[in-house]
């Protein structure tokens, strides 16, 4: 992983978040929805969150680091690793898009979208790569076999 980088990614997905509330504060006219459509939100947040903790539980399971910067000792492909090599990733954008819906403001759409620019920037290049050295063919066919995002 790249160690230069020891914020992990929990602390943008909580920054963004962070942004978006207060993005939706200082622009409150460019609202693009309203309710009861901004209750879309909620679904897709619960989504997320659904997501974001299968895949938390299935590292913790198989006793593996869920640390981007650690070295990871099973390559998990069970349950949303089926779907996406980055699910918890996902689950944090989805996260951030039901905010976006829910606060109906364009605005805070910039926050799934520096979250996913966070992520494939910072983080899944240098993750992708240690997998790769770490479990050879068997990430590679993976990754062959498994979308990066849902």
């Amino acid at each position: 992983m790249n160690e230069k980088i020891r914020i992990d990614p929990p602390f943008f997905f909580f920054a963004y978040l962070l942004m978006g509330v207060i993005i939706y504060y200082f622009f409150p006219v460019a609202n693009f929805i309203s309710p009861p459509l901004t209750y879309l939100g909620i679904p897709v947040i619960l989504f997320g969150i659904t997501i974001e903790l299968w895949a938390d539980s299935l590292f913790k399971k198989n006793k593996t680091t869920v640390k981007p910067h650690g070295r990871p000792s099973i390559l998990v492909t069970e349950g949303p690793f089926g779907l996406s090599r980055h699910p918890m990733y996902t689950g944090f954008i989805l996260i951030l898009f039901g905010l976006t819906l829910i606060l109906g403001n364009i605005f805070v759409v910039l926050a799934p979208i520096a979250m996913f620019f966070t992520l494939e920037i910072l983080f899944i290049p240098f993750e992708e790569q240690a997998l790769e050295e770490i479990f050879k063919d068997k990430y590679v066919e993976y990754q062959n076999r498994v979308r990066k995002w849902l």
